[in-house]
């Protein structure tokens, strides 16, 4: 078992801080990589997931993207750090959980975006201004952001 599952054992479902690391990844065409999850079904997110004991946020997020999508990340560049009541999250299974989600960007990174595990039912490469519908409420409000930073640059 995972240090989070280990404390749930622990705790139950009470209502906890997790530390998420995500990355939005660009290709050399600009479009960004992401993920539909198996759970919840259908929603799309960025890859990323949450911090084990030991490991940096960015050794979280070379994690959990090589885990996901079989790509290995060069350079992470810090994006921001989101939190707050948007935040809260309930599991189906009732744990609940406020994460403070660390993001970083890059778009160097070696491979090609392979569907690595049971947490993925896609993953593609879209055009910032065609974005999927069906997003991740804690990942709406990055994903805007990272849309409006590309106009000031």
């Amino acid at each position: 078992m995972g240090y989070i599952e280990d404390l749930r054992a622990i705790i139950g479902t009470r209502r906890i801080i997790l530390t998420g690391c995500n990355g939005i990844i660009a290709n050399e065409n600009g479009q960004i990589l992401l993920q539909q999850r198996t759970y919840p079904h259908g929603i799309w997110g960025i890859p990323g997931g949450l911090m084990e004991l030991g490991e940096s946020t960015e050794d979280t997020v070379r994690r959990e993207i090589a885990e996901e999508t079989g790509l290995s990340l060069g350079k992470l560049n810090l994006f921001g750090v989101y939190s707050g009541p948007g935040y809260l999250c309930k599991a189906q299974n009732g744990d609940e959980f406020d994460v403070v989600a660390i993001v970083y960007t890059t778009n160097k990174y070696k491979g090609t975006p392979k569907i690595m595990d049971n947490e993925s039912l896609a993953l593609e490469w879209f055009d910032t201004d065609k974005l999927p519908q069906n997003i991740a409420r804690t990942h709406s409000k990055i994903l805007h952001d990272y849309v409006e930073s590309l106009q000031f640059k």
